[in-house]
């Protein structure tokens, strides 16, 4: 058991050391929002004289609370993402879960103490809390205790939850059953009967009556108020329906520590007996399915590479040979070769494409050298990862590119495609003899990545069609287009898939080897001539591998140039190229020819080469390449592959065929397009909407989810603030009423922006493979994102609007009920804008999180809620009118209240004390529609911005 806790103490530790980032930035956000409250709320301008002021204090108070729960958020993301680990671990009995979740509770502690001494030490005396160092320390304590309570909640969601739009929806279910009832948003004498639990339950009940009781009991507040025998701060206390005993400080101490024991302990057993969502599962086929009680082996006949007419050296070292590859059922991989040439006639297709080789001489590709090797005292400002390399690569041809491990495979091809975001590169590229430009080799070339990234709510089937339909020439009518996508599913046997979901990797829909297909398929519908493939067989067993390969074979059949990076293949897999790009460590090569019938040239090579091994009958030809040509067997044998190879006939002979395909044949002209994409901005447009409404419509863990949670959040309210809107006789019903539209505004908001980020998140990811293909530029795809998601923020507008405004009993006119609904839709709108603004311009959709939560914060303090835009300090006065929430609010109350002339126990009216107190005006409503609609266009062009001109996906 000891050493169970050990381990796991000490990856805990260091997964929080490398996760130091995180812990800093909480750290600084906090550091912030105190230097904020501090300025906005200093003893200088803060007085103990009156009720209003008390108010005040309650505000700053409340606060406190907020900023500390809203610091514990952030654990939901973090925990979901260690948790498939976790379950991987679990399942395997490597531990219980109470040794993973101790740790985890445990080793943050310290960072708590860290947190709420910083909050306490910069804010405390600056404010001008009571200046008794006891009621210092006991604030500490409730702070301390509300962040350890905050952590602890939001783990256990994150367990329940175990998916991020899952966890976020309860996340924010969970912290506005907090605030709605935790006693300020709604004092304790207007929560209705049937709510009296949800007050009693909620952890910041207690945590807001202890900390107010700490501060109102105090030497500040002692005055008395004329006609009352009690203080002023009892009266205050009692005026906002807090309690006013001193126990109840303590009795809030014991409930805090008492819930912080209960989420954790409730976190341990979500870790013990839940699930997660899901298994990674292939697809099963419509047809032809596999069954086990029968022979499981289909063989194919389809792997007969066809000469190229490209000129009398080209022509030569092209593939004598057909394989064999399994189909579904079996485990083993059975290969035949068929040595003789021409014995099956290429495959053809109903749009005709027209071959392209490319040949690149003397490549260099360098980078800025890292500074921590000139820490080590190497002098060169660069730092070379390609050192003159040449080759050709040829239709109808499937070459391997291979090398040990950082000997420069995929920056070759990077290189060669175009897709280098960075560094410096030298050379000659030149595309069927003419000069490579990337802005048309792009139309003509496809690059299928390591990582199989889809769209992971649409079929398989419309996964092709949205790639053709952006990539095809515009000239090719809807019924061929279709012809085509049908004939390239055939090519790659997805035509069983077709209306089968893509799912996400490890999560669900297709499996590995069907999503290395689709990623094929994917570029293949775009007719392209050139084909890049970076490890089309990694991560799959000899099966799944056996499919693929059979997949890249039928599309060089075709007669298209196929260029594929692997590593250490099976000898089957390695007999299926037919030609070889060997390079070693610092970016040389050191072998670039054909491989041979069985590999015999390859091997007739290196065997010639004084001091290599002989390879072994039936040994894999690609291991022993790879051993005897390693840097050690080059100190072994005092030899330089490479070297060796530039003073070969094989060298000499690529040269040759450099030379020859790099002068443009005869009757040929440069490759020209009229545009740089294949389709005009406006069907751009449309092909991204039309991609994003099927995205959203099945995505019902976001869309199903939210539009709930808004009709639970809807009844809630309308429960828990039934008929207050009608009510208008005291100042504590305005507050309440405006309690009511401050909650809403906040939580749904909050809620659209958290779920939203890891949508955009993976769309993103998509984002860049298809903008890297030329399918469309970033303003198509920018504003398809924002307009998918109006018509369902306009639901989810209407659906509260409807039963919110009913159920809290707003005054039923036609134009009161049109401005709250237009204020709640634009709200809902900026709030979800910003989410995808904030992931847009972070690198991951957690980073994006926790800036989204600081800034809420920041927010939350300006909305004119916690304190009035008459009380801010005029030198923060301006981030009040830059604050969107504050203009929301202002909108809602005005229009609503702004106009009417009841007297309230102040002896104003209604209007009057809007004004005074708030600062609002009903003849300003004009300009705060605005405004909102502003902020929204701000953070939509900001969005659109930033996925144009970041990029986080450097190469």
């Amino acid at each position: 058991m000891k050493e169970l806790v050990k381990a796991c103490t000490s990856r805990e530790l260091l997964l929080m050391k490398r996760n130091s980032f995180y812990y800093l930035f909480k750290l600084c956000q906090i550091i912030i929002m105190a230097s904020i409250a501090l300025t906005l709320f200093l003893r200088t301008t803060m007085h103990q004289d009156n009720m209003q002021d008390g108010v005040i204090y309650i505000g700053v108070l409340f606060l406190t609370l907020t900023i500390f729960m809203f610091n514990g958020m952030p654990e939901m993301s973090m925990t979901i993402n260690k948790l498939p680990v976790f379950y991987k671990q679990r399942d395997f009995l490597f531990y219980p879960s109470w040794a993973y979740a101790l740790p985890t509770w445990i080793l943050k502690i310290p960072i708590t103490f860290v947190e709420a001494a910083v909050w306490i030490s910069l804010t405390y005396y600056v404010i001008g809390f009571d200046p008794n160092v006891v009621r210092l320390f006991k604030q500490y304590l409730v702070i301390l205790l509300t962040n350890q309570m905050a952590s602890a909640l939001f783990r256990l969601i994150a367990a329940v939850g175990r998916n991020l739009v899952v966890a976020n929806t309860f996340g924010s279910f969970a912290l506005l059953l907090l605030f709605a009832l935790g006693g300020t948003v709604l004092s304790r004498d207007k929560i209705k009967k049937w709510w009296k639990w949800g007050f009693w339950s909620s952890p910041l009940t207690y945590a807001q009556n202890a900390i107010v009781v700490n501060e109102f009991l105090g030497n500040n507040w002692k005055n008395v108020v004329p006609y009352t025998n009690e203080t002023l701060g009892v009266f205050i206390l009692r005026y906002r329906g807090f309690f006013t005993e001193a126990y109840w400080y303590w009795i809030g101490i014991g409930a805090l520590f008492g819930f912080t024991i209960l989420f954790n302990s409730g976190f341990m057993l979500a870790l013990a007996f839940l699930k997660p969502f899901g298994k990674s599962q292939a697809v099963l086929p419509d047809e032809n399915q596999c069954n086990e009680k029968e022979a499981g082996i289909r063989e194919s006949t389809q792997m007969v590479s066809q000469r190229i007419d490209v000129g009398p050296v080209a022509s030569e070292g092209l593939a004598e040979q057909s394989r064999k590859a399994i189909g579904c059922g079996s485990s083993t991989m059975r290969t035949a070769a068929i040595i003789e040439p021409n014995q099956k006639e290429r495959r053809g297709m109903i749009l005709p494409f027209e071959p392209h080789f490319i040949t690149f001489n003397e490549i260099v590709y360098s980078v800025d050298m890292p500074q921590e090797m000139k820490d080590k005292g190497i002098l060169e400002d660069r730092l070379v990862l390609l050192n003159r390399v040449s080759g050709t690569f040829r239709p109808g041809v499937l070459t391997a590119l291979m090398g040990v491990s950082e000997a420069g495979k995929t920056t070759l091809m990077d290189v060669l495609s175009g897709r280098k975001t960075g560094g410096y590169v030298e050379g000659n590229i030149t595309i069927s003899g003419y000069p490579k430009r990337q802005e048309t080799f792009a139309r003509i070339s496809g690059y299928c990545e390591q990582n199989d990234i889809h769209s992971p709510h649409v079929t398989v089937q419309e996964s092709l069609f949205f790639s053709a339909w952006l990539r095809l020439a515009s000239d090719i009518n809807a019924e061929t287009r279709k012809m085509f996508i049908t004939e390239v599913m055939e090519l790659v046997e997805l035509t069983p898939l077709r209306g089968a979901l893509v799912g996400l990797p490890g999560v669900n829909g297709l499996s590995t080897e069907q999503r290395k297909r689709l990623t094929i398929a994917v570029e293949l519908v775009a007719n392209p001539s050139i084909i890049f493939m970076d490890e089309p067989t990694s991560g799959l067993d000899a099966r799944a591998a056996a499919i693929v390969m059979r997949t890249v074979r039928n599309t060089v059949d075709t007669g298209r140039t196929v260029v594929c990076t692997i590593h250490q293949p099976s000898i089957d897999i390695f007999e299926a190229f037919d030609e070889l790009f060997l390079m070693k460590q610092g970016g040389r090569e050191i072998y670039v020819g054909p491989l041979g019938p069985h590999s015999s040239q390859l091997i007739k090579y290196f065997e010639g080469i004084e001091g290599v091994s002989k390879t072994k009958n039936g040994h894999n030809p690609a291991t022993w390449m790879l051993e005897v040509t390693s840097s050690a067997q080059e100190m072994v044998l005092g030899v330089d592959f490479s070297e060796l190879y530039k003073n070969s006939e094989l060298y000499r002979r690529t040269k040759s065929q450099i030379n020859e395909l790099s002068t443009p044949r005869p009757g040929t002209k440069d490759l020209y397009f009229p545009s740089q994409y294949a389709q005009p901005f406006l069907i751009q447009c449309i092909a991204c909407l039309y991609k994003q409404q099927w995205s959203y419509w099945r995505n019902t863990l976001y869309t199903a989810v939210r539009l709930s949670y808004t009709i639970i959040i809807s009844l809630m309210f309308g429960t828990m603030f039934w008929d207050l809107g009608s009510k208008r006789s005291t100042v504590q019903d305005l507050f309440s009423a405006m309690g009511s539209m401050y909650a809403s505004v906040l939580f749904l908001g909050i809620n659209n922006a958290t779920t939203v980020q890891p949508v955009i998140s993976i769309e993103r990811t998509v984002f860049y493979r298809e903008r890297a293909a030329g399918m469309y530029s970033a303003l198509p795809y920018a504003l398809a994102q924002v307009a998918i998601e109006l018509p369902y923020i306009f639901v989810q507008a209407e659906m509260y609007g409807i039963i919110g405004y009913a159920m809290i009993g707003f005054e039923w006119t036609a134009a009161k009920f049109f401005w709250y609904s237009f204020f709640m839709y634009f709200t809902l709108l900026y709030f979800t804008f910003y989410g995808m603004m904030t992931v847009a311009m972070s690198p991951n959709q957690h980073v994006g999180s926790i800036i989204s939560l600081a800034f809420f914060g920041i927010w939350n303090i300006f909305s004119g809620f916690i304190v009035p835009q008459t009380r801010i300090p005029v030198w923060w006065r301006w981030y009040y009118w830059a604050c969107p929430l504050s203009w929301t609010l202002y909108g809602l109350l005005v229009s609503q209240f702004g106009d009417m002339e009841d007297v309230l126990d102040t002896q104003q009216t209604v209007k009057e004390f809007l004004r005074s107190f708030y600062g609002f005006r009903h003849d300003f409503l004009g300009v705060v529609a605005v405004a909102i609609v502003g902020f929204t266009i701000i953070f939509v062009f900001t969005f659109a911005f930033c996925i144009k001109v970041i990029n986080f996906q450097m190469r």
